[in-house]
């Protein structure tokens, strides 16, 4: 593997498109200790310590950014929550719909939109995250500037932040958007490393060894599953038109045992944490019913919020894989393309063939991504022990390596040098 990198390092296009997306990632570090003026970040390291759940989560995306409010505070939350707003739209819009059907100007112009909704969604969170610190008592001084200053940081930040990712999609290597993720949960290793040394020091050795078996198992299952796919064999059947015989070949559709990808997880932590969020509106220190509710929900202190975060992760996948993947239509097509299942009729027994695979594909992968979800969690309880990177950053950290990879591979392979995969 080491020889592969001095390969690519050796090959001009791919080791500019390396080195612009290390540049990157130095800009973005940057960014993220920049902090907005006018807020006490000390007071505010108080309300990240008795609230964990989706301020954490918010908090990895944004690499630390969140908790110290600086100028990437918002980190590409809204870009990511604009991505799945689309997806789901394109589905129940028909106009959306046909716009996807258009091919690459279609792709533009819902790329366009996309970029707005996200501005729309930075400015609809910033202003709420504002009113959420003034409601803290968050702000040295509070008036109408402070609170212009804190809404214009964020929502510039975010569009900052949407720009690069696009800028190292054409000039650098891997998924611009994931990468930004990825390098900003990264950033939160050293604190890993510093939890692990204070158990090594205190003689807690049995939690060193659980916490480290623990990763590796999840890193070699969220492998599988990103990598894992059942392949359902199609066979065309041959046809004239004029002259030329067309069709006659064999191909497969690939089923990924995870093809909702990190989505369910981001959408369960997500609604469990909206109440939390909401509260901050009201009220600084939740009181009664209000602070009952909100430790029922916080997964990463109760059991029943735990399990509900479970449960709600294995019923998102099977939403969301309903979106991006339709049986009935991949019937229809392949009834009208003259493709079919091996001894599956076609039409309506090859749609129910399909559905039942899809079924049984997303209850394993949906169950085995509601597992590495909350084994981070369990394992906090168990060794007592400060574990601030959680399953989800794992599966996007994971999954963005391997793609990553994968692109380095092709840029290699279509310059005829041997890849990764050939070491």
């Amino acid at each position: 593997m080491l020889n592969t990198l001095k390969t690519a390092f050796k090959v001009e296009d791919v080791r500019k498109r390396i080195i612009y997306t290390l540049l990157m990632f130095v800009v973005i570090r940057l960014g993220a200790n920049v902090p907005i003026p006018g807020i006490n970040t000390a007071a505010l390291q108080g309300v990240f310590a008795s609230n964990e759940g989706l301020l954490s989560m918010l908090d990895a995306f944004s690499g630390g950014a969140f908790r110290n409010m600086t100028l990437f505070a918002l980190g590409i939350i809204p870009y990511i929550n604009s991505s799945i707003i689309m997806n789901l739209l394109t589905i129940a819009i028909p106009v959306l719909e046909e716009m996807q059907k258009e091919g690459e100007d279609g792709r533009k112009k819902i790329a366009t939109i996309t970029r707005y909704v996200t501005m729309v969604l930075a400015l609809i969170q910033a202003i709420a995250i504002t009113l959420t610190l003034n409601a803290q008592r968050m702000f040295i001084q509070w008036n109408f500037f402070s609170a212009l200053v804190s809404v214009s940081a964020m929502v510039a930040g975010t569009a900052f932040l949407m720009w690069l990712g696009e800028r190292m999609n054409e000039k650098g290597v891997g998924n611009g958007i994931s990468l930004i993720i990825a390098i900003n949960i990264l950033s939160g290793l050293p604190s890993g490393v510093q939890m692990i040394t204070n158990l090594f020091k205190e003689g807690r050795y049995l939690s060193i060894i659980a916490i480290l078996v623990g990763f590796l198992a999840m890193i070699v299952v969220i492998v599988l599953i990103q990598l894992g796919e059942r392949r359902i064999s199609v066979q065309y059947a041959k046809r004239m038109q004029g002259r030329k015989v067309y069709g006659g070949q064999s191909t497969y559709i690939p089923l990924k045992v995870n093809m909702a990808g990190v989505i369910p997880v981001i959408f369960a932590s997500s609604l469990l944490g909206f109440p939390q969020v909401l509260a901050g509106f009201f009220t600084a220190q939740p009181t009664g019913v209000l602070a009952t509710v909100l430790n029922f929900l916080n997964y990463y202190t109760n059991p029943f919020g735990t399990l509900l975060y479970f449960i709600l992760t294995v019923a998102f996948a099977y939403f969301y894989t309903a979106i991006i993947f339709n049986p009935y239509e991949v019937a229809d097509n392949m009834k009208k393309n003259g493709g079919f299942i091996p001894g599956i009729r076609p039409g309506k027994p090859t749609m129910e063939y399909l559905t039942t695979i899809l079924n049984r594909m997303v209850f394993i992968g949906g169950v085995i991504l509601g597992l590495i979800s909350i084994l981070p969690i369990i394992l906090r309880w168990t060794t007592q022990a400060q574990i601030n990177f959680g399953g989800t950053s794992l599966i996007i950290v994971v999954g963005v390596a391997l793609e990553t990879i994968n692109q380095i591979e092709s840029l290699l392979i279509t310059r005829h040098y041997k890849g990764f995969l050939n070491v």
